[in-house]
């Protein structure tokens, strides 16, 4: 990469300012990296930990000389984000962002996108249980899927300067056209996060058994229920966004529950068995399959 390239990072947080200290790892003074910040606070930690080298709470200055600009707020804030930093954008400007789903943002931006600045959709699927650019990692992406979706009309020069930047980042790229990713990203990310709060939700219910029942956790509980602790924004967001593909697989995992519960009323252990030892089986496979290839949180 022989030009310097000046990157503008929406939303300075988790994926945002690990976007940013990577790439300053990477790159150091061959990338200029403005972030836009909320409040002070987050402006003066966003450059004390290095993962912008400005930040402002202003858009013009944030975003007009930039070449890329990464958006990574919470799902129902990137449209409005967008139509907000277009008249300050250069021409061939290339947006992307780290949205969770992707058709609900596309059918908006189609429609509002100028010819000569171009979108290139994309969601890495990575994260931890915090947020905030305090618990911001340079290796977040590293060995972690990394979803493109190419059919946004953006011109193949644009996708590989875009990409000469995200690949440093060391993420396992793959692409999916933008309906089958809210379909997969539905089944391996959003309906888990429901799962777990629904396990922390029948916690909270135990009623006059509750305090006993606490008592009593340990790993099982602290695995299946970890990603209970994420953002609600972002998670809220999700829901109101992929609301269709979320409520068929919510449908699909309450079919197979009932399932469950009629095995244990008619007290067949066979079946209970097969159901443990299937889901066992193909999770072991699965997991070797892509072992080193990347983890989807």
């Amino acid at each position: 990469m022989n030009d310097k390239i000046n990157l503008a990072i929406i939303g300075v947080g988790l994926i945002g300012g690990s976007l940013g200290l990577v790439l300053k790892d990477k790159l150091g003074d061959k990338i200029y990296i403005t972030g836009l910040c909320r409040t002070q606070k987050s402006m003066d930690l966003a450059v004390k930990l290095g993962a912008v080298d400005f930040a402002s709470p202003d858009v013009k200055t944030v975003v007009s000389e930039a070449d890329i600009i990464f958006l990574s707020p919470p799902v129902l804030q990137i449209v409005p984000m967008v139509e907000k930093i277009l008249p300050f954008l250069k021409p061939g400007a290339i947006l992307t962002d780290a949205g969770s789903t992707k058709q609900y943002i596309w059918n908006h931006l189609q429609n509002i996108l100028p010819s000569d600045i171009y979108y290139i959709a994309g969601h890495p699927m990575t994260g931890r249980e915090m947020s905030g650019v305090s618990a911001a990692k340079k290796d977040l992406f590293k060995n972690k899927a990394y979803v493109i979706v190419k059919d946004t009309g953006a011109p193949e020069d644009a996708y590989n300067k875009l990409m000469g930047i995200l690949k440093l980042t060391e993420a396992n790229f793959t692409t999916l056209d933008i309906a089958k990713h809210d379909r997969c990203a539905s089944v391996i990310s959003h309906v888990p996060h429901i799962t777990a709060a629904a396990l922390v939700t029948l916690l909270n219910r135990a009623g006059s058994d509750l305090e006993s029942c606490i008592k009593l956790i340990g790993g099982g509980f602290k695995d299946t229920t970890r990603i209970a602790s994420s953002n609600a924004d972002m998670w809220a967001d999700i829901c109101m966004t992929n609301g269709e593909a979320i409520n068929d697989n919510l449908r699909d995992l309450q079919s197979i529950l009932g399932e469950v519960i009629s095995a244990i009323e008619r007290g067949d252990r066979q079946a209970i068995h097969d159901y443990f030892s299937a889901s066992k089986a193909r999770r072991d496979s699965i997991l070797e399959f892509v072992e080193n290839k990347f983890d989807p949180n």
